[in-house]
């Protein structure tokens, strides 16, 4: 039986145990590290994380000929994704950490290949309007960069920043200049 189209549902789960100490450090340790908004970001990446292991757990149950084309399948897309190699397996999959999916947030690729001085200025950016992946502007820091799309990842045309003598820029090339350190 299939929801109502038109209604919103959740896309995560929250945590067994709201009050586990362990567990509400490890999760404010990932929001700051990866330069998140609130924890549900966090738990919609863990619930895909868990589908995924999920759904990989339960191949490994299949017999080995119903199993290889849907494990195919799932490689490939995971491949796209760059969360797993082109010849991975299933333990690839069950391997997985949210470190893996959190690394391909499209937030965590434009500070790592260095359009932002910060995580939280890389989200800033995003949601102007100021980055664009093969020409189109993304406004959603979540969305999961694809290899292929990485290659197309800069500032937006219509953007300020577009232009290489934009102070921003060039404190970005400074930073770079000298190794990293961000210039006051």
């Amino acid at each position: 039986m299939m929801g109502d189209p038109k209604k919103k549902h959740k896309l995560y789960t929250t945590p067994k145990r709201p009050y586990d100490v362990a567990n509400l450090e490890e999760e404010l340790r990932l929001i700051g590290a990866y330069g998140l908004r609130n924890k549900r970001e966090l738990w919609r990446h863990r619930t895909e994380l868990s589908t995924l292991r999920r759904r990989a757990r339960e191949m490994l149950s299949l017999d080995p000929e119903e199993r290889t084309q849907l494990e195919k399948e799932l490689i490939t897309k995971l491949h796209r994704l760059g969360l797993v190699d082109e010849r991975g397996s299933l333990d690839d999959i069950l391997g997985l950490s949210i470190q893996d999916l959190m690394e391909r947030r499209l937030q965590t690729i434009v500070f790592r290949k260095g359009l932002a001085k910060s995580l939280f200025q890389s989200r800033q950016l995003i949601t102007h309007g100021h980055i664009s992946i093969k020409g189109q502007k993304t406004k959603t820091p979540s969305y999961v960069v694809t290899i292929s799309d990485e290659e197309s990842l800069d500032y937006s045309g219509s953007s300020p920043l577009a232009e290489k003598n934009h102070p921003l820029r060039q404190e970005l090339l400074l930073a770079e200049a000298s190794g990293g350190e961000p210039v006051e």
